[in-house]
């Protein structure tokens, strides 16, 4: 028999290569493959850019500055060449959500009273307030499909451990992209076999005790996945830490895409202080 590869020297795992393998290789983690202009641009400038918009917009209550911010999102949309129907699927998951606070906020929200409802008085600063709430949710969540979105995990692992954030948060990111389609398909493998022995879900003890069985076997194969997950990646030289190899360098498309946004985001504060 032949003598398989000989360990790597060093105890270390690089995230350039090894991230990739770690994160599965899994098609369709970025929303299109083809992100147009934004994928030019630096990974890192692109998660500093999304986080501060998000920060600004989150801080806007001016109208006429919302909507400029909603333009700024539809704007880098079209740059990253975001498929409509996807994205507008995407935009309408997350307004599910935020929709049942919105129709709430007209008639919880006191103030001078516009209409009534079943008797219920909706007032003007609830719609106000609900109109704002809605308008910055559409406005980041576009800006953060169309930079951050478009960014595959392994890229984005890279990103996030060049911008000098906790390595036990990186972890995480990438070990759970990597294992929830793992653990996804343990519990089908579950639920498979509680049909084959006839069980059949209803409104009675006897399922709520099942489904608790479940949720069970389901944490403790979890459990033990992770020991012999993390009992491979040691015989493999991993101790704690995954090192870059590659270095993102700043090119000319994040000098021009700066140049654009700074004076973006100053035209949004104008507008929410006049």
């Amino acid at each position: 028999m032949g003598r398989g590869p000989a360990p790597r020297q060093g105890g270390s795992i690089t995230l350039t290569h090894g991230v990739d393998r770690l994160a599965g290789g899994r098609k369709g983690d970025a929303v299109h493959e083809d992100s147009g202009y934004v994928r030019a641009l630096d990974p890192r400038v692109r998660v500093v850019a999304a986080v501060l918009f998000a920060v600004l917009v989150v801080a806007l209550a001016d109208f006429g500055a919302l909507g400029a911010a909603l333009l700024l999102a539809l704007t880098a949309m079209v740059a990253a060449r975001l498929p409509l129907g996807h994205t507008v699927k995407q935009v309408l998951t997350v307004d599910t959500f935020v929709l049942v606070m919105v129709l709430m906020l007209p008639f919880t929200t006191p103030g001078e009273e516009v209409f009534r409802l079943w008797n219920l008085p909706a007032s003007r600063e609830g719609l106000t307030k609900a109109a704002e709430i809605a308008l910055k949710t559409n406005a980041v969540m576009l800006m953060m499909l169309a930079l951050v979105g478009t960014l595959e995990t392994p890229v984005l692992g890279r990103a996030l451990k060049h911008l000098r954030l906790p390595d036990g948060l990186v972890h995480l990111l990438l070990f759970t992209v990597r294992y929830i389609e793992v653990l996804q398909r343990e519990y089908g493998r579950l639920r498979l076999a509680m049909r084959a022995r006839a069980f059949r879900a209803g409104s009675n003890r006897h399922t709520w005790r099942s489904v608790g069985y479940l949720v069970g076997m389901l944490l403790v194969k979890s459990f033990e996945r992770s020991e012999r997950i993390l009992m491979a990646m040691k015989c493999r030289g991993f101790d704690g830490r995954l090192h870059l190899l590659d270095d993102m360098v700043l090119g000319k498309p994040d000098a021009v895409f700066t140049s654009l946004a700074v004076p973006a985001g100053a035209v949004l504060v104008v507008l929410e202080l006049v």
